[in-house]
């Protein structure tokens, strides 16, 4: 997962930064214990990651969530993302591409704009997103909203800060006191002491990675792998410990939920993920499902196959956390609403496993374009969609440019894996992909036996 700058961009060092480590897996099938039943009465998780930054060049608001079905189908959403300081705090702030509390909770929005058709008004202490979240929850009530932390540009002090016992205390204290308790700091007449109080019902951890290499700034250490678990009982413990201190009478306190985004690459597994332990601790894990190849290599490749013989794929991601001691039940898989692309391929057939000049044009970023610009490439006529109807991929290619991405009928595959092998459910990046009807996602409910 990774936070772009505001215009959208990425680079190639950034996108061959995330395989750094990856080795081949093994591919034995899992056992029957491992396979849970196929039972459509289950309710499965269904996460999407809503972009901050995306409400500017993309214009992707709260609301179209609503008008395009998407929070009716969605159990949670995880707003990417929260920042840690230098000095290992959770913090906010207008601080150019560290923070950016104007969309987080200042900028008003007019009527037309709004979840609730109201226009904000100059004197609410939450405005923004967060307002907008807080009635997209009220009008779908049970959906969850969680923070997620980090992101693949902002991990870069995660191992500074879960380095001792006092600092992940602190760290941990910190998170819940911006997000869980909502105290924002005061941006003229927003923020203030539970401004943003109820709105997040959770924390999803996007530390990118403990014990291996992300991007340029982010530290990694050795015991990384030791440090995190650690933090993340940290979080379990304050988390639990905050909902008691709250429960202002009732019976039972709320469940404050704690997620991470997971790496698919068995290396970076085994440097910073000791996962018996973790699981105890975790309601749940979103697993990297995508960028298996990613545009910055000189070859086109698959970049979120459900099944790839000797190469990456969700089914050996699955495999290795489950043989590593995760419950299938908590495991949430990942799917793309984008596209991985290549330009100046050469070596004809259907271009898949041939030599490329570079990343592939596009709107936001070189090589990354969202599902809904390729639909209507694939409908252009001017590309060929091909398929691997048996591994589970798709990808366009005019003979020049080939782009790999997931498209209805993949994610009627990957829905139906999920069912067979009583995973968790599905998780999205990022929602603002998708069509304006939301076609992805209800692809996806219909493949989990939902709307």
């Amino acid at each position: 997962m990774r936070r772009r700058t505001l215009t959208g961009l990425t680079t190639a060092a950034g996108a061959l930064a995330m395989l750094a480590g990856l080795a081949p897996a093994a591919t034995a099938g899992p056992s029957a214990h491992d396979r849970g039943p196929d039972r459509h009465d289950r309710v499965y998780r269904s996460v999407g990651y809503f972009t901050q930054w995306g409400v500017y060049g993309r214009d992707f608001q709260v609301k179209d969530l609503d008008t395009s079905g998407t929070a009716a189908r969605l159990t949670h959403i995880n707003y990417a993302f929260g920042n840690v300081s230098a000095e290992g705090r959770c913090f906010t702030g207008n601080v150019p591409g560290e923070a950016d509390a104007w969309a987080d909770y200042a900028r008003p929005l007019d009527a037309a704009g709004s979840v609730d058709g109201v226009a904000d008004t100059g004197t609410q202490p939450l405005a923004g997103n967060f307002n907008q979240l807080r009635e997209l929850k009220a009008a779908h009530p049970g959906l969850k909203v969680m923070i997620s932390l980090g992101g693949w540009s902002w991990s870069t002090h995660f191992s500074d800060a879960a380095r001792t016992a006092a600092s992940r205390k602190a760290l941990v204290s910190s998170c819940i006191d911006l997000y869980i308790k909502g105290n924002l700091p005061v941006d003229g007449a927003r923020g203030g002491e539970g401004a943003a109080a109820g709105l997040f019902d959770g924390i999803d951890l996007d530390w990118e990675w403990p014990g291996s290499a992300g991007d340029t700034d982010t530290v990694y250490r050795p015991e990384d792998k030791r440090n995190f678990t650690a933090l993340v009982h940290e979080f379990r413990t304050q988390l639990d410990a905050y909902a008691r201190s709250a429960r202002k009478g009732k019976a039972k306190p709320k469940h404050y939920e704690l997620s991470a985004f997971v790496p698919t690459a068995p290396a970076k597994i085994d440097a910073g993920f000791d996962v018996p332990r973790l699981m105890r601790d975790f309601d749940f894990v979103n697993l990297q499902g995508y960028d298996f190849h990613v545009s910055g290599e000189t070859t086109t490749a698959q970049q979120s196959a459900l099944y790839a013989k000797g190469d990456f794929s969700v089914d050996q991601t699955v495999r290795d956390w489950i043989g590593r001691g995760a419950p299938a039940r908590k495991l949430v898989m990942g799917m793309p609403f984008y596209g991985q692309g290549w330009t100046g391929v050469t070596g004809g057939g259907d271009g898949l496993g041939r030599p490329a000049t570079g990343p592939a044009p596009a709107t936001w970023a070189a090589g990354y374009e969202d599902y809904k610009v390729l639909k209507k490439l694939a409908a252009s006529g001017a590309y060929t969609v091909h398929r691997d109807v048996r591994n589970g991929h798709a990808w366009l290619f005019d003979g020049t440019t080939l782009w790999t991405y997931d498209d209805p009928q993949v994610l009627r595959a990957k829905t139906s894996y999920i069912r067979e092998r009583g995973l968790g459910g599905a998780m999205f990046w990022s929602l603002d992909g998708d069509t304006d009807d939301g076609e992805l996602m209800a692809a996806v409910a219909r493949g989990l036996g939902g709307r």
